[in-house]
């Protein structure tokens, strides 16, 4: 569901750029009034601008909801967290909440035993 959202949400996206793209600024129509232009758009002598604002509309009420979806999306993934990597504030702290939680392994310190370490020796040392 999440992917559906995504994928219509970046359609949403390049469909608002582009259709913006493609409207008329307000200083185009002062051309159009001295008989340039009229004759050359596709949607007519009345202009493109109703059909471009409406889906422009569209798209980005389309844009804001799906928007809106991934955010709700993304605060109920939110809680599902895990503690590993971060730092260690109160061991006593981190070991009720590991134990509250099932998943998550309690952290145990283990001391290497003598002369193994994860630093590799010199030769000659």
């Amino acid at each position: 569901m999440q992917t559906l959202i995504i994928v219509v949400h970046v359609i949403a996206a390049i469909a608002i750029v582009g259709l913006v793209l493609l409207q008329q600024g307000k200083g185009a129509d002062a051309g159009a009034s001295f008989g340039s232009g009229a004759s050359q758009t596709v949607f007519g002598s009345s202009g493109s601008g109703n059909f471009l604002v409406r889906a422009t509309t569209i798209a980005a009420v389309t844009f804001f909801v799906t928007s809106l979806s991934l955010a709700i999306f993304a605060r109920n993934q939110a809680g599902s967290g895990s503690s590993v990597g971060l730092p260690i504030v109160n061991q006593e702290i981190l070991e009720e909440a590991s134990a509250a939680q099932s998943d998550v392994p309690v952290l145990v310190d283990q001391d290497p035993p003598l002369g193994q370490s994860d630093v590799p020796a010199l030769p000659g040392n």
